[in-house]
Parts: C-alpha cells; structure tokens; sequence
C-alpha cells in the first residue's frame, strides 16, 4: 500500500484526543520526529493500548493522513518499564525526552540520536529502585551525551580565555573555578575579574569540576578511580549527591539558554 509506512520508534508524549484516541509523538529511527493517533488506545480492550504508553519501543505499521497519521499495527520491542515506578527514574526519563523533542528532526533518519536515548533510559532503568542519587548522575550524563551529539556541549577542560588546561584542586582549600553559560565553558576568576564582559554565572568546586569533566566519559565506571586520584580523602554520599544536584541545575540553565526551552519534568527532581 502507497498510503503506509513502516518505522521503529519509542513513545516520548502521549496526549489524549477525542474519546478514545492518542496522540503520539514517537521518535523513530527511519523518520526521525513524527506524530501519529493510536486509535481507541484509551480503550481497556484495545491490543494498542499498553503499547502506546511511553517509553515503548515498537515497530510500526502507520497509515499516512492529511494532517495526521495513523498507526494501525505495533509489535513491541522493548518496554522501560522499571522506569514508570520510580519517580526518580521516571522524572530523568522524562528530562532526557524532552530535550530530544528539542533536537530531534522531522523527516529526517535520526539514527544516532535514536540509540543515544535509547542507551541511557537502559541505564537509568537498569538502576536500583529510589536510588535517586544514581538516577541524577546518569540523567547528567545522558543530558551531556545529547548536548554534544547537538554541537553545544559545554567545553571543561580549559579556561576559554587564556587556553589553560584546568584540573580540579583538592588540596587548596575553597578553590574554585567559574562557569559562563553563554560562553559554553569555565574560565578562571582571575580572568573574568579582570574582565567585566565576561560573565560567571555559577562557580564550581573541584567536585563539581571533576563530576562535570567526567560526563563526556562512555559511562561513569571511570569516575570512581578519578575521585581516588585527585582527593586525599573520602567523598561521602552526601557530598557526592550535592555535587550531582549542582550539576542538573546547572545544566537545566544552560540547557534553557541553549535550546530556549524550560525543562517541565526538572519540577519532579526537585522534590
């Protein structure tokens, strides 16, 4: 049938229509961003109920319509389901979606973007229930990961202005080192003092600065032996959790300037 198509893609907004319908906006890997009604998926007895829920990954069968499309068939592939349980989890899930129906593109093969997301709601849900602290770490990651695929991850490995590789500083006690969201970058505070059109928007600590260096790793295994090599003492749980809510705080800011969105789900990791 000319009329149809076929695509592999996961639920990132369901939105109710009409009596029984869904809306869904599905990021698919062949079509990148599209929108599609699931009908009577509202209905208890309908067989496309569960799989129009979000987070479903399913190969699709969708008629195309005027103004909108219409899925007819779905065979599920994966379910983040652990995800939905966790309000910690589910909130992270969340953020990374909205910032990819920030990036993605209509129309277009959205292949790595695609796996990219699919990658990190494995982790996050992978993770341990109400492990909170775990799920903000990861949502970092994830959101650098997403950033850089986009070309605007933040650069935090040297000053921007005098070029200078800078490591974090255990040792000297309250050191610090500032962050310019405009700039996308730290920059030294000697230098910005000096300079009134350079702007410091947060300061970071050498946790901060050492978590946030270690975001553009593959994954966070790595992060561990890094603490141990820089600190000459133990970072606590709490000290590292803090470290982990500076963090999506600062990347909700930058995220806001960059892309000029308001993340709505950054509400549910606040409580």
């Amino acid at each position: 049938m000319s009329g149809t198509y076929k695509a592999t893609g996961i639920n990132l907004k369901a939105i109710p229509i009409g009596e029984n319908d869904r809306l869904l906006t599905i990021l698919t890997r062949e079509r990148g961003l599209i929108k599609a009604i699931v009908p009577g998926a509202r209905k208890s007895n309908s067989s496309l109920s569960g799989r129009s829920a979000l987070f479903m990954v399913n190969n699709l069968l969708i008629v195309k319509g005027r103004s909108l499309d219409k899925i007819t068939q779905a065979e599920t592939l994966t379910i983040y389901g652990r995800s939905i349980g966790d309000l910690g989890k589910l909130a992270a899930s969340q953020y990374l979606a909205e910032i990819v129906l920030a990036q993605a593109l209509s129309d277009h093969p959205q292949e790595e973007l695609y796996q990219l997301l699919l990658l990190h709601l494995g982790r996050l849900n992978n993770l341990d229930l109400n492990d909170n602290t775990a799920a903000i770490a990861h949502l970092c990651q994830g959101i650098f990961h997403l950033l850089a695929l986009g070309g605007i991850a933040p650069q935090l490995y040297h000053c921007y202005v005098t070029r200078q590789a800078i490591e974090p500083n255990f040792q000297t006690i309250n050191w610090q080192i500032g962050f310019c969201i405009e700039a996308g970058s730290i920059v030294e505070l000697a230098v910005a003092k000096a300079d009134p059109s350079i702007t410091v928007n947060y300061r970071l600590n050498a946790l901060d600065l050492l978590l946030f260096q270690h975001l553009s790793d593959p994954s966070l295994d790595r992060l561990e032996i890094a603490i141990d090599r820089f600190t000459l003492e133990t970072i606590s749980d709490l000290e590292l959790a803090g470290g982990w809510r500076r963090l999506e705080r600062i990347l909700r800011q930058y995220i806001h300037y960059h892309l000029s969105i308001q993340i709505r789900s950054a509400a549910l990791i606040d409580l």
